[in-house]
């Protein structure tokens, strides 16, 4: 159903059992860098290197979280969030990577599924949402092999640690943009730009996926769930070799993703596609089945759509894909490919609007992989926020918001077996190479005072999980 069909309606229902909440990740809003044992990050690193991040703005004290959990778990039951996505920073429990493990970091996550737990709210945990331990990063990161072993000996620390306490384990958040920003363009940590380096980490990605979930289901079993956080590439069109443009990006951004994890296989067009920039040789015998575990629930995040074209060699090219120009390229072997500006309306990243988007990719991934659940793992906007009498008025966010909500709700009409939403973010937060300039939390954050104001957006959303609706 699209916005031209005659089926098309702007309000929504959703069943009591569908899971409202809201997510974070570590670094952004942790704070407490070098408190307690914590061990240095690849984000630590690249944030203190000048000209990495916005203004120079560094992850040190974020939100200062770590000393302000009860308060910000108090906010979430006034928020009546049903669940809470959060990341374990892996340099807390092992400082260096691997072997001896960090008891106050491990109380840390401890004391938080507790009081998510007395506050009536699921936790859901991601493992690895990009704060790898520098000195994994010094002998290769995610180019070298071993890493991927090191994160499910982390894993069944924390599968040990927390066990049935999760409702949801997710091993990665968004291994394209550890893989292709952080090793491809650059634009991200540890800043490399490589492409063989960037699908060198894709693949090693992939096993540490399924090392991990193999590693908790060994030491958790049947007690929780196990998920997987994609973002996942909405294509679109926009001229000369379209087609192929679009064909080239789905396989580098999404199927090198699904494919190993979901269907035990790399595509072939994807091998085809990168042979000049690498043969592949990192993929051992007995890899793919290591990776193709099963998985009680995809997590899908989603922002906006992409258009793409071939690069015709007559017009300057075109290379806006919607994240921090670093000079490098995120799509080794593709880039002659061009992602081409997008009409508005759009959000303060520059990211278009579109919620028939999110709708779309339900529905496919639902035809894709019928037998498995999905859940919105990440989806909201950054707008220009400002706090004025106490209040901020951001408009533009719970009209986001609803737009999509329904779209996730005309998905679940056409048959998608979609489990729940999270929004994308609780707070304001450290928002990467964009350092502090960007919001996208429902709570605003003034840094300065770490004061926490719910917006209009987090009232509104409050109200949407007491009510389960959507009025037109």
């Amino acid at each position: 159903m699209t916005s031209g069909s005659p089926d098309y309606r702007d309000s929504a229902t959703f069943s009591d059992d569908f899971l409202f909440g809201s997510a974070t990740a570590s670094y952004q809003i942790e704070g407490a860098a070098r408190e307690d044992g914590r061990g240095v990050s690849i984000w630590d690193t690249f944030s203190a290197t000048p000209g990495r991040v916005v203004h120079g703005h560094t992850g040190d004290v974020a939100d200062d979280h770590y000393h302000r959990v009860d308060s910000d778990l108090d906010l979430m039951s006034r928020l009546e969030l049903e669940a809470y996505r959060f990341s374990i920073a892996w340099p807390r429990i092992q400082p260096t990577g691997s072997g001896q493990v960090n008891e106050r970091g491990v109380g840390f996550y401890s004391r938080l599924v507790d009081g998510l737990l007395e506050r009536g709210i699921k936790p859901i945990a991601t493992l690895y949402h990009w704060d790898l331990p520098q000195q994994l990063e010094d002998r290769g990161g995610w180019t070298d092999r071993d890493t991927a072993y090191r994160f499910a000996e982390y894993a069944a620390i924390m599968g040990e640690a927390l066990g049935d306490r999760i409702d949801t384990w997710t091993t990665l958040n968004e291994p394209w943009c550890s893989a292709y920003l952080g090793y491809g363009s650059g634009a991200h940590a540890p800043g490399i730009q490589s492409g063989r380096a960037a699908l060198t980490a894709v693949h090693h990605l992939n096993l540490a996926h399924g090392l991990g979930t193999t590693e908790l289901r060994h030491v958790v079993g049947d007690a929780a769930k196990y998920s997987v956080t994609l973002n996942f590439h909405v294509l679109r069109g926009g001229g000369y070799g379209d087609d192929d443009a679009m064909r080239r990006i789905d396989a580098l951004a999404n199927r090198a993703f699904t494919g190993p994890m979901l269907r035990g296989e790399y595509p072939a067009d994807l091998l085809e596609d990168t042979a000049p920039v690498t043969d592949w040789a990192f993929v051992k015998p007995g890899d793919l089945e290591l990776i193709h575990q099963p998985i009680d629930v995809l997590g899908v995040n989603y922002y906006s759509t992409a258009t793409v074209r071939l690069w015709d060699g007559a017009s300057p090219r075109q290379t806006a894909d919607g994240h921090k120009n670093s000079g490098g390229s995120p799509w080794p072997g593709s880039e002659h490919v061009e992602f081409i500006e997008q009409e508005g309306p759009y959000t303060a990243m520059g990211w278009n609007i579109a919620p028939d988007g999110l709708e779309e990719l339900l529905v496919s991934l639902s035809e894709q992989f019928p037998e498995l659940p999905l859940m919105i793992t990440e989806n909201g906007a950054a707008f220009d926020d400002e706090v004025v009498d106490g209040r901020v008025a951001d408009a533009e966010r719970v009209d986001y918001l609803r737009r999509h909500f329904v779209a996730a709700s005309r998905a679940i009409d056409r048959g998608v077996d979609l489990r729940g939403y999270l929004v994308w973010s609780l707070l304001d937060n450290f928002e990467w190479a964009y350092g502090y300039t960007k919001r996208f939390g429902i709570v605003h954050v003034d840094y300065e005072t770490q004061e926490r104001t719910v917006k209009d957006s987090g009232e509104w959303f409050a109200e949407v999980i007491r009510t389960r609706r959507i009025a037109e």
